[in-house]
């Protein structure tokens, strides 16, 4: 976007910025700078400077730009062309057909997570199945909520993609405790159980793995889900820059094995689970194998096993709390 462009809505030659070419140009300047997913970030940038969704662009995709929105839009494109998550610069992200704030305290919601919320949902469901009531999930390092918020939403019947409100399945008593380390994260956490009708089926709490928890909770959970820090030490430098410069590290990092997290929770799962409850844990792909073995090594787990993402990489380990 060049000096004419930011002082009056045509370019050179009196050529107008419409959001047809705002989205080509942009789409092709951040695929210059090796930006993933460009085009989806050009239209999430030029939607948030318009004010509008992002299939609005295309069904006015010859309206021009104003001086002021091509001065907003331009400023945001330096940032997103230096690796600058657009998540963080539209202050939302998409999780599960919903939308989440966020912000630079929490990890940004990815689509693998997806399966987990799948599998906590079906487990939660077949618990209730079988009677309990209310079903319970404790969720350890919950970051924006979205996890709290879409499980809960499914079992109290709010269809997948609908919005806060909309008639779905019937609804299912659900009790979610939900932790972080990061103060911040548990407002932003807030906020987003908020918006999404929830705020009062989870309790979020302060603190490190189970601290925050009750003497009195042992064995009360039918799913103990939880997407922690798992990045190893060697792979750091093989993440994309807009993750490892601007993702808090707290919320990535796990250790020389990835381990520093998930070795103490697998070893104490079954302390938190009621027999037969599910431990559900995201996981890097290559630590299947680690995984396995902290999951096979503790005796109160059975039927260890790691589920693939729909990218086909390792992502999800399933387990059972004997009894």
């Amino acid at each position: 976007m060049d000096t004419a462009a930011r002082s009056h809505p045509a370019g050179p030659g009196g050529e107008t910025w419409t959001t047809r070419r705002l989205v080509r140009w942009i789409d092709g300047h951040l695929s210059s700078k090796g930006l993933d997913s460009p085009r989806v970030c050009a239209e999430m940038l030029i939607g948030h400077v318009l004010g509008c969704e992002r299939m609005r662009l295309y069904m006015e995709a010859d309206r021009p730009a104003s001086p002021g929105e091509l001065d907003r839009l331009r400023a945001l494109v330096v940032r997103a062309a230096r690796h600058e998550p657009v998540q963080y610069l539209v202050g939302e992200a998409w999780f599960w057909s919903k939308r989440f704030a966020v912000g630079p305290s929490t990890l940004i919601p990815r689509p693998a997570t997806e399966h987990l919320v799948e599998e906590a949902v079906a487990a939660l469901r077949a618990a209730a199945a079988a009677g309990a009531a209310p079903v319970r999930m404790l969720e350890i390092g919950t970051g924006t909520g979205c996890i709290a918020a879409c499980v809960a939403g499914a079992l109290r019947g709010q269809r997948r993609g609908a919005e806060p409100g909309e008639p779905g399945p019937a609804p299912i008593d659900v009790r979610v405790v939900a932790t972080d380390l990061v103060p911040a994260a548990l407002e932003l956490a807030r906020t987003n159980l908020a918006a999404h009708r929830v705020a009062d089926a989870v309790d979020l709490r302060a603190g490190d793995l189970f601290a925050p928890l009750h003497a009195e909770e042992r064995g009360s959970f039918h799913v103990l889900a939880s997407n922690p820090p798992y990045v190893r030490d060697d792979e750091w430098q093989e993440m994309s820059p807009n993750v490892r410069d601007h993702e808090p590290r707290s919320a990535l990092a796990g250790g020389p094995a990835g381990m520093d997290v998930l070795a103490p929770l697998i070893a104490q799962a079954q302390e938190w689970l009621v027999p037969g409850g599910t431990l559900l844990c995201e996981i890097g792909h290559r630590q299947r194998d680690d995984v396995l073995a902290a999951a096979r090594s503790n005796r109160e787990l059975r039927d260890a096993e790691v589920r693939k993402d729909f990218e086909g990489y390792w992502r999800l380990l399933v387990a059972r709390r004997a009894g």
